[in-house]
Order: structure tokens, then sequence, then C-alpha cells
């Protein structure tokens, strides 16, 4: 029966219509739960082969249009390969890795890896950052909603009240580095700290408020704390308002004092800092050390202003800071050697001091007068009891030596020893303290007992600062009367305030001396 041209138009319409919608329809026939027998309602018929051919021309112009029989159509299903541009080229995060856009969702299963690939990458991004000053800046892509989910600042710049419409976003103040770490840690909760840039991401984590990374940037300081670093991080934790820091800080300063104020850093800090530091009551140093750093830091900060370093220079940039230095507090020849040969001091300044520290009828000084008190040492007695016997304890350079540990950080200022149990007499002795092999410390000295039992205190140059949770040998190496006194009833843990030591015994001690019995009676340190 022939077939009527409009009707065959309007079914091959209708054919084009369901195959396009095909998904829509499926979906549809789901929902209508088999409404008009389960069938689907659309008018179309089988279409001829020749009619195929014809509708693949029209679709298709470009192509071949031989339609293929219905088995080679289903073997060739899957292997459809439309006509388009070609793919894009492979993006780049910071690590260089390349991304497939095709399938790099399901070759990375996890939510966190699939943002972790979107860290400084160009795909999907929507925000741009030039970050760092003019002429070293970086531009660094970015994704606003990962932003905003972990950076309460970053969620009112891109959808508060007042959000930002640029696409780009100028941060002159912070260190491009540091930028890139606080980005990372927020696409992928990684934290790579470095010596470098710690300070820099601190202060980024500050200003877009992620305590947590900026939890660990202080935790990072704090494992890296140094005398010749520890003036300067104070600077920094009290910018950053960081009391457990400052704290930190402070422990080291004080104990290490002498150190702390010779190190470069020192010289690097603001005026207030310097005020501060040269207040403090428990700086463990002499007061010509005082004197030396705070000069040391006048003429560092008058090449910061342009100004030659002058005696009158270094005056105007210290101001008070001058008079917190506790001059009349020097031995008089500390004073005469140092501070009065400086040129800091006026003549009429000089004077004073010198008739304050001869005159019966002292003068009027704007120095402060009273002594810093500095830090008091505590002693880790490791001994229950001493004793001496005819035939011991004798030396002849023989080492004695323990090994320690310490729950919180301390600082060894040096060792307390017995002596000869046979009246007074002076000793040599070399003592040493030791991490993994490594010397930390030595000093070689003297020192004179009485013939009793009592400790004899012989100190390393600088005190020396011991971690917790590690293992340090201690050892001493004695010249002089052979028969000495010597500990019993030894123990292998010691609460001593709020440390607590363990001892062990040392393979280098070649004389004796253990946890249980020896030299070495105490542990002088600061904490």
């Amino acid at each position: 029966m022939p077939v009527d041209p409009g009707c065959l138009d309007g079914r091959i319409m209708k054919c084009l219509t369901f195959f396009l919608l095909l998904p829509e329809t499926f979906k549809k026939s789901k929902k209508s739960g088999g409404r008009a027998g389960g069938k689907v309602q659309a008018c179309y018929e089988i279409v001829p082969l020749a009619l195929k051919r014809k509708m693949a021309a029209e679709l298709y112009p470009a192509q071949h249009t031989d339609i293929p029989d219905n088995a080679t159509a289903k073997k060739n299903a899957l292997h459809i390969t439309p006509h388009s541009s070609p793919p894009p080229p492979p993006l780049h995060n910071l690590n260089n890795n390349h991304i497939d856009t095709d399938h790099w969702q399901s070759s990375h299963p996890t939510l966190r890896e699939r943002n972790a690939l979107m860290f400084n990458n160009e795909l999907m991004a929507d925000i741009h950052f030039i970050v760092g000053p003019a002429g070293a800046s970086k531009k660094v892509p970015a994704h606003k909603y990962i932003l905003a989910v972990g950076s309460s600042v970053f969620y009112a710049m891109f959808y508060g009240d007042l959000a930002e419409v640029k696409s780009e976003i100028h941060i002159p103040d912070v260190e491009p580095a540091a930028f890139l770490i606080l980005l990372k840690y927020l696409y992928s909760d990684e934290i790579d700290l470095e010596a470098d840039t710690v300070l820099a991401t601190l202060y980024a984590a500050k200003k877009y408020i992620v305590p947590a990374l900026a939890k660990a940037c202080v935790n990072f300081l704090e494992t890296s704390l140094e005398a010749k670093n520890a003036c300067v991080l104070l600077s920094q934790s009290r910018l950053f308002e960081e009391p457990e820091l400052t704290l930190r800080c402070w422990e080291v300063i004080d104990a290490q004092a002498e150190l702390a104020l010779k190190s470069e850093g020192f010289c690097e800090i603001d005026l207030p800092t310097l005020e501060i530091i040269v207040t403090r009551e428990t700086l463990n140093t002499k007061e010509d050390v005082v004197f030396e750093a705070v000069s040391s830091w006048a003429e560092a900060e008058c090449k910061r202003q342009g100004l030659p370093a002058t005696p009158t220079n270094k005056r105007n940039v210290l101001g008070k800071a001058l008079y917190l230095v506790r001059i009349p507090t020097m031995t008089l020849e500390e004073f005469a050697n140092g501070a009065a040969q400086s040129d800091i001091l006026t003549l009429e300044e000089t004077r004073s001091i010198f008739l304050w520290y001869t005159a019966a009828n002292k003068p009027q000084l704007e120095f402060p007068l009273v002594k810093r008190k500095g830090l008091a040492p505590q002693r880790c007695h490791r001994f229950q009891s001493s004793a001496y016997r005819s035939n011991q304890w004798r030396y002849r350079g023989r080492c004695d030596s323990i090994q320690f540990a310490v729950d919180k950080r301390i600082f060894i200022g040096g060792l307390g020893l017995y002596g000869s149990s046979c009246g007074k007499a002076e000793y040599s002795v070399k003592i040493e303290l030791k991490r993994q092999g490594v010397v930390l410390a030595q000093n070689l000295t003297k020192f004179v007992s009485d013939g009793s039992s009592n400790t004899f205190s012989v100190w390393f140059e600088h005190p020396v600062q011991v971690e917790q949770d590690t293992f340090y040998t201690v050892s001493a190496i004695l010249d002089g009367n052979e028969l000495s006194y010597f500990g019993q009833e030894g123990m292998t843990e010691v609460q001593c305030g709020k440390v607590t030591f363990q001892f062990q015994c040392s393979s280098d001690s070649t004389n004796g001396t253990g946890v249980q019995g020896g030299q070495i009676p105490e542990l002088i340190f600061y904490a």
C-alpha cells in the first residue's frame, strides 16, 4: 500500500525527536509506572534501511552515509569517534603532574585526591591571585568554593555581603611560597613547612584565619628554636600574638642569654622587643654582654636607617633603651674596658659612673643600680648516698660516663662531681656532653675539693639545650688525687621539679661509673 508523503515526513520527525530525547523518554517511562499498558506513548515505526540512509544524510551531511547492517552497527557502537577539535593539552599543578582532562576523576577515587589535583591548577579555576610585591609577584589560580570552605576570610571575600567581583585579587604583603603552602593545606590538608618560609606562612595563616596551619607553624618554630634565632622568633611571636611560642623563646633567651644576645638575629629585632629583652630580670649573663649587644643593635639600626654609625646616632636610635642597661652592676674592670671606651656614653655619664664605683659620696645615675637575678640553677641528684673506701674511687685518666634523657626541654649548665676523700685536693677535669656520638659541649678546667663528700660544680662555657625524649651522654675525665668519694644506690628515674630524668649505663664509661654507683652524682640544669 502506498505511503502518504506527508505522513512519512511526520513519522521521520517523530523518530528523530525520539532518538534525541531517548534518555528523557526512559526516565518518563520509569516514572509513569507502566501507564498505557507499560508501552512508551510515542508514534514511531520500524524504518526501512533506505530511509535510515536518508536520515543519516540529513543529520550528518559531512560524514559518509553508508549505514551498516544491524550486526555491524552493534559491533561498532562502542567505538564512535566524534568529529571535534583536538583535546586540550594536559594541565599542570605545582608538582608538575600531568592531568588527563578526560578521565582524571575516575583515576583518583577520593575527594581529597581530586581536590589535591586542583591545587594551583587552571582547570575550572574561577579566581586568580597576584601574590607578592611588584616585580616579584606570582599569578596563582584557585577555586573560590574550596578556599571559602577552609577560611572564613575567603568565605567573606567571595560569598559575603561585600564579596569581590574581580577576576584577579592582588596580595602584595604575602610571599608567593607561603601563599602556595596555605593553598596546598586548604586543598589537601598537607602541610609542607621549611625554615626559610615558616614565618611567612604563619603570617598568611593568621591573615586568612587558618588556625590548624598556624598551629603547625608554631610547633615547627618551637622544634627549631635555638639561641641564634630565639630573639627574632620572640619578636615574631609578639607580633602574631602566640603566647606559647613567646614562652619557649624566653626559656631559651634566659638560659642561653649570652649566645642569644651575641647572635646576628638579635640585631634584626625591633626596638620594642629590644627594650623588653634588656629589661628582662632573668637574663643569665653578665651586664657587659648586654651593653655590647645593645651597641651592636644600635649600629645595625643606623645602617637600616641609612645613617652613619656615629656615637651620637647610636644614642639617638637607642633612645631610652640605653638607660635600661644596668651599667653600674658591672665590675669596675668590665666598665673600664667596655662601656667607658664605647663613646656611646657622654663624658659626664662616664665620669659619674666612675665616681659611683669609687667615691664615698655617690652621684645620682640614670641607669638601674640593682643586679639582675638571673636564673637559679637546679640540681638532679641521682644517688641516694655516697661513700669512700681505702682502695676506691681511683682516677688514672679513665672516663666516667652516664646516659640520661628528660621529658621536657632543659639546658644543661654543668656537672656536680665528687672530690678527694683524703683531704683538700685540686683536680683537672674534662667534661663533655654528647648526643648520638656528636660532641655538643666540652670544657677543660680545674676545681678544688675540700675533702668532704660534697659535690663540686664544673660548668660548661654556655648552657646547652637538651631536647626531650632523647638520650644524651655526659662524661668526666679527672686527673688528681686518685682516691675519691663515689655514689651508691643510684636511681634509674629521678623527679626534679617538673622535669623527670631517666638514666642508663654508657658504653663510654671505662672507670666503673654506671646507674647504680660511681662518679657524676649531679646534673646542673636550667628549666
